[in-house]
This record gives structure tokens, sequence and C-alpha cells, in this order.
């Protein structure tokens, strides 16, 4: 198993359950559409790079949620401008998108994903970050990396869970890219995700987990009826209150964590 990828046991048998009420077939298709024509817009428009407002980036990321028939909720503390470290726990690829709906930031990916056809051209041409998991050699490198475009007044954002999880179970935050923080003097932002169903209980619909394909994940979510995803930004941890990793790394993972109604974390 690589060092970089914690291994989940969510699988979609055994943890996600199908979506009930569903929609036609017609309108999940429109949907899956509305989707791809946001994407290639963006595509389009990735020449213009940073020359893209901010707010418009936001919007764009909220489009792509709302396209795949997924209302969004954002709630919590103003997200500081500069140098900033945005954690959250990890269950979907709307995760993605919705994380950048709390502030653009430069995503951190696996450098398998560099690779890809198409795909890795443009994530790189998007600013993402890739990290080689399989070479626990390169953390050093990795974190220094990090920490300077921390340093520069950027957002990066990051799952630290390293892996997907149903929703209804979660990993403990690796504690690595927290050391970047610490180097560069910046805050950490963590984001609780969570998705909800028709009557306010948890929805593992949208979840992407073992060996799920993409395009099965992408007809789940846009079949599914009355899924929303809430998004609570919780308040930034400054630099100079936690002095190590492992000490930040846990505080950030218990903001980030989604409590049970019981009050207990999951």
């Amino acid at each position: 198993m690589s060092v970089w990828l914690p291994g989940a046991p969510c699988t979609p048998k055994g943890c996600v359950e199908p979506a009930a009420p569903t929609v036609a077939v017609p309108l999940a298709v429109l949907r899956l559409t509305a989707v791809g024509a946001l994407l290639l817009a963006g595509i389009a428009l990735l020449p213009l790079g940073r020359r893209i407002p901010a707010g418009a980036v936001r919007r764009w990321c909220r489009w792509i949620v709302g396209a795949a028939g997924v209302r969004v909720r954002i709630a919590g503390s103003a997200v500081p401008g500069g140098g900033l470290l945005l954690v959250a726990n990890h269950i979907s690829w709307l995760d993605v998108p919705l994380l950048a709906a709390v502030r653009p930031a430069r995503m951190l990916a696996k450098a398998e994903i560099r690779r890809w056809p198409v795909a890795g051209a443009l994530a790189a041409r998007g600013g993402v970050l890739f990290i080689d998991r399989d070479r626990l050699r390169s953390l050093p490198d990795t974190v220094a990396a990090l920490a300077t475009t921390l340093r520069g007044g950027a957002a990066v954002a990051v799952f630290p869970e390293g892996s997907t999880w149903c929703g209804r179970a979660q990993g403990r935050f690796r504690r690595a890219v927290f050391q970047a923080a610490l180097d560069a003097g910046v805050p950490v932002q963590p984001v609780r995700i969570r998705y909800r169903g028709v009557r306010g209980t948890p929805a593992t619909a949208p979840a992407f987990v073992g060996d799920d394909t993409l395009l099965a994940s992408l007809w789940r979510v846009a079949s599914a009826r009355g899924v929303v995803a809430e998004v609570e930004v919780r308040d930034a941890l400054p630099p100079g209150r936690h002095t190590d990793r492992r000490a930040l790394s846990l505080a950030a993972q218990r903001e980030a964590v989604p409590v049970r109604a019981d009050g207990h974390h999951q």
C-alpha cells in the first residue's frame, strides 16, 4: 500500500445506498450535460488563469455542483485572505468544487494525475500541486514546495485523510501538510462537508469510494433527488496557536469531522 494513500474500508456495495427517490432518466442526462458544458467553459477560460475574479470562480464551482442536481449551503466563519491552508473531510468528487466555492485555491493532488492524457496537462496548467505518494523521500521537498506557495499568499486546498470515505466513517488527518502551514506561518482553515437527503438524513449517494467508477458515481449523483451539500466553514486556526504538526492536525480534524446528532464525533 502507498505510504501516501491510507486505505479506507468504505466500498460502494457496503456503504453507498442507492439514492431514493430518483429523478427521471432524461433529467439525469440533462444534469450531466450541464455539468459537462460548465467544465468545458472552465477549460476554455483556463488560459486567463488568475485574471478571473475569485468571485466568478466561486460561483462557477457552485454552478457545477448545482448542475449535478445537488443544492449547496455554505455557512460559517469568514475565510481570511493571504496564504491559507484549506483542509476538509473527503467524501466525494463534489468536494473539490465545494471547497473551491469557499475560496479558490491550488489543489494538492496525487502525481498520477499529472500523467493522465489531457486531464494531467489541464490540471498542471490550472495550478494543481502534485504529491508523489509512493516516494517517502519526496516528503521534505513536497512540504517545502507547499510552504513556498503559502508564503507567496496563495491558498492551498488539501484533503488530509488521503482517501475518500462514505461520510458515516472517516480517516485521520495525515500530518505532513500541516508542517507546511507551520513553516509558512499561515492559518489553517478547517471545512466540514456533509451530504443530506430529502428528509435531512445523511445521504451516501454522493460518496465516491473503493472501486467505484467515476461514471457510476456521476450517474448516481445526477439521478438522485433532493441531495443537499452542507459546507460549514469553521473558525480558522491562527498561526502560533499550535506549535507542532501533530497538535495542529488533531485540532483541524476535530473541526472538520462531522458531528452526530448526539453530539459525538462520527
